[in-house]
């Protein structure tokens, strides 16, 4: 289940909210309870585990071998 980062626009008051992705968005601020509690956006994290995080996704180095070159 993803986090999502919620900011009341009336009282500034920022909280994380363990949700299903089928699961309506938080309106009303749990500190002041008005209904301007607003998702914010933030950035995501990946991980990758087992075998395929041994892949690197950086861009190869070129070779500089010279003509008739098999890399």
């Amino acid at each position: 289940m993803p986090i999502y980062a919620y900011r009341c626009a009336a009282c500034a008051h920022y909280g994380e909210h363990l949700q299903k992705l089928s699961d309506p968005a938080l309106s009303q601020c749990p500190a002041c309870a008005a209904a301007q509690y607003q998702k914010q956006l933030s950035a995501v994290s990946v991980q990758i585990k087992g075998a395929a995080a041994a892949v690197s996704s950086a861009a190869p180095t070129p070779h500089h071998c010279g003509p008739g070159c098999q890399h």
